[in-house]
């Protein structure tokens, strides 16, 4: 039998915003020795994770949207309405 070794993933948050439903949290994952900020809206259930660079982290924990454009990353876009639903309601 051979003997398993697990890493246990030690995650620090460093800051925290809230408003209007949208959670903002400031992550240092210490054994990756990365940061990340998670972006949560807690009213529809989306979310993001972006990876930040140290000396920009802050500007990402401020401005999370900007920098997921930035990046391409596609963020609670509403499924397409049915256009027959569409015309019964005009």
């Amino acid at each position: 039998m051979q003997a398993q070794t697990t890493t246990m993933q030690c995650v620090t948050e460093l800051a925290h915003r809230a408003g209007d439903g949208i959670e903002v949290s400031l992550l240092w994952h210490e054994t990756e020795g990365r940061l990340s900020v998670i972006c949560t809206d807690e009213r529809t259930g989306d979310w993001f994770a972006l990876d930040a660079d140290p000396k920009d982290a802050l500007d990402v924990f401020h401005h999370p949207f900007a920098y997921a454009a930035h990046r391409g990353i596609v963020y609670g876009i509403p499924a397409p309405v049915d256009a027959s639903a569409e015309a019964l309601s005009a």
